[in-house]
């Protein structure tokens, strides 16, 4: 067994000023890689150019990253890195800018290679630093080798070929203040999915289920949050669903994650669905299927008293998707033959295991 976390991680109100100093080593100069508007609202954005400026650090910004991040954006921030000279990269956001973080860095440590080698494992390939500034609590990037793109041509989501781990996931939970609730209901289901996909998992240790275990323990403490559309969070609440996102990247940078994710790609690329409503319109097919031990152990831990349980926490959270026979019969044809994604399962898996899976919503 082994367990890789090289991620330094710092939770803390106000972490990214106390550490200026530890990001100022990075690099010469900084892209901030982001979304147009998030960032700005939460003032994310404006704490990690007052810690660049703060050290002398000078710093250019991308804030052209969309939902679900393109090849095609990829590449456009490389020429803009390249053209800067922008030797570190700092995600802030979601899973989309940080994902994109990685590749960037990539492709602009190797500035005469095209995109082909982003899913090429170049061995001769080499990336830049990058940080992280999670600011919504799903994604776990900050924490995982993982950087998953859109692939327009093949119409669905993949990972690069590399684990380019952030070397500072800098972690407060202030930022999620100004998430819309919608956007934590969302983001929260992903987390919980990474959590419940790598406990069930192939590629499951004691050390990746040691991170699971708490991730699930502390998931289910905002659990009456998320349940209660008008309950007012705290800031332990907020604390707590970042922690439990951070908890569960660690998880899922041991094992990744699985079927639910696998099928969810194809949910989000066809239908426009947010990810982590995707993954969890899956998730209870997929733990229905699994050991009946595992399973309950996910469910518990995470508060819930079954499946259905939990399925209908889904629902009344993110809402339950209505798929298209065409689209279902796409998502599992694609699924069937990644058989990398398959091998995660730790049970055996055909097109009618998956269509049990897709098709578990609309028959409970």
């Amino acid at each position: 067994m082994t367990f890789y976390m090289p991620t330094r991680v710092y939770e803390e109100p106000d972490c990214v000023a106390a550490h200026a100093a530890e990001l100022a080593t990075l690099g010469t100069k900084a892209m901030l890689v982001t979304g147009r508007h998030s960032a700005k609202a939460n003032g994310s954005e404006a704490d990690v150019t007052a810690a660049l400026d703060a050290q002398n650090v000078p710093y250019c910004i991308f804030n052209e990253i969309e939902e679900n991040p393109s090849i095609e954006t990829v590449m456009k921030a490389r020429d803009v890195a390249v053209r800067e000279g922008a030797d570190f990269f700092i995600g802030i956001g979601g899973g989309s800018p940080m994902d994109a973080a990685k590749a960037i860095s990539l492709m602009a440590k190797n500035p005469s290679k095209g995109a082909e080698i982003l899913f090429a494992n170049d061995p001769d390939a080499d990336w830049y630093p990058v940080a992280a500034v999670p600011t919504t609590c799903g994604t776990g990037s900050e924490v995982t080798g993982v950087s998953v793109l859109t692939i327009h041509e093949k119409k669905t989501k993949s990972s690069i070929a590399y684990r380019i781990f952030p070397a500072l996931a800098l972690v407060d939970a202030k930022y999620l203040e100004h998430a819309p609730v919608k956007v934590l209901h969302n983001t929260a289901m992903d987390a919980l999915c990474h959590l419940c996909e790598s406990y069930v998992n192939s590629s499951a240790t004691d050390y990746s289920r040691m991170c699971a275990a708490a991730g699930l323990a502390v998931w289910s403490r905002s659990k009456a949050f998320l349940e209660d559309a008008g309950a007012e969070a705290t800031a332990e609440t907020y604390a707590n669903l970042l922690r439990a996102s951070t908890l569960a990247g660690m998880a899922i940078a041991q094992t990744g994650t699985a079927l639910p994710h696998g099928l969810s790609y194809g949910l989000t690329y066809y239908l426009g669905v947010p990810h982590g409503q995707a993954c969890g319109q899956f998730q209870a097919g997929y733990l229905a299927e699994a050991d009946a031990a595992d399973a309950a152990f996910v469910v518990k831990t995470a508060g819930f008293e079954s499946i259905e349980d939990l399925n209908d926490f889904f629902a009344a959270s993110c809402g339950v998707v209505d798929v298209p026979d065409d689209t279902l019969e796409a998502i599992v044809a694609q699924l069937a033959a990644n058989p990398a994604k398959l091998k995660a399962a730790p049970f055996t898996v055909d097109e009618n295991v998956l269509r049990r899976i897709a098709q578990y919503n609309q028959k409970h």
